[in-house]
């Protein structure tokens, strides 16, 4: 029996928002956080939302990212969580309407089969404002999902999705188990696990 868990990267798996992190580097975390939390709570278009910040970051230089990416905040319990997961016969897949640049480095932290995420793009190691990949729409991760359950012959019913913000709630459509950490309400509304310590190893607890 195939099983798959899939979570989301940014407030889930990572404790903070990575965009939110490269915008400090530029002085308008602020700015790009307003635009966050609209998105996240579902009054903003996660495509206009996304390309908008991503613009904001124009100038931003690849090294810098880089430094900051070696330095992000895990959410506890997130590797140990993703381990006891591995050992049940599940896959665990990131996605993140974030950044291959964080999901990336993150994955042989945390342990995690495989992750999809955007791309911010560079240009002689400086962020030009422009940003591609395959997490770009609000119903992105659900589409997505639907692939990999068909690819790997997964059912819905043993299908996990963990998330916290309204791009999330794409993925519940096609996942048997819905969970909410630390989540916007809209998220937790229409979840049949909520998690509110930000502590990843309370979902083994949720799904005994």
């Amino acid at each position: 029996m195939n099983r798959l868990a899939v979570f989301d990267f940014d407030s889930t798996l990572m404790d903070g928002e990575t965009i939110e992190f490269f915008a400090q580097a530029l002085g308008i975390r602020e700015q790009v956080a307003e635009i966050t939390h609209e998105a996240m709570e579902g009054r903003l278009d996660f495509f206009e939302s996304l390309t908008k910040r991503a613009a904001l970051l124009k100038g931003l230089k690849q090294s810098q990212i880089d430094e900051i990416v070696r330095n992000l905040p895990y959410t506890e319990g997130a590797a140990e969580t993703i381990k006891v997961l591995k050992s049940r016969g599940y896959t665990v897949i990131c996605f993140s309407g974030g950044f291959r640049d964080a999901t990336s480095y993150a994955m042989p932290i945390l342990g995690y089969d495989a992750e999809f995420a955007n791309v911010l793009h560079s240009k002689d190691g400086i962020l030009t404002g422009l940003v591609g990949g395959e997490m770009m729409f609000s119903d992105s991760k659900g589409k997505m999902l639907a692939r990999l359950q068909h690819i790997l012959n997964v059912s819905k019913e043993n299908t996990i999705a963990v998330g916290d913000g309204a791009n999330d709630l794409s993925m519940f459509a096609f996942a048997g188990t819905k969970v909410a950490f630390c989540a916007k309400e809209i998220v937790r509304k229409n979840a049949d696990i909520i998690i509110e310590e930000k502590n990843l190893l309370n979902l083994l607890d949720g799904l005994k």
